[in-house]
């Protein structure tokens, strides 16, 4: 019974999907950490949340305005801008 799954799943035409489904993991994963260790609206420990509700403005926007937004602030939101350019623009 092993084998045969292992001879099923273990194809070098499944590793694109393991490939795609652990990069999506991966990315869930990173995300799920970073909501639980930097959010200012998570608090785990019973001491944190005692404290209420904050009205803490400025950890909020350090938390919103991350490396990525950062990085993708000013730039053209389209995946090939080449690529649209060629076919969109008649020269």
């Amino acid at each position: 019974m092993a084998s045969s799954t292992m001879k099923r799943w273990l194809r070098p035409e499944v590793y694109p999907l393991f490939l795609t489904v652990g990069t999506a993991v991966g990315i869930c994963g990173m995300q799920l950490v970073r909501n639980i260790c930097t959010n200012p609206d998570v608090r785990v420990t019973k001491e944190n949340r005692a404290a209420g509700v904050l009205d803490n403005f400025a950890e909020g926007e350090r938390y919103a305005e991350h490396g990525v937004r950062k990085f993708v602030r000013g730039r053209s939101h389209e995946i090939m801008p080449s690529i649209n350019k060629f076919f969109t623009d008649p020269n």
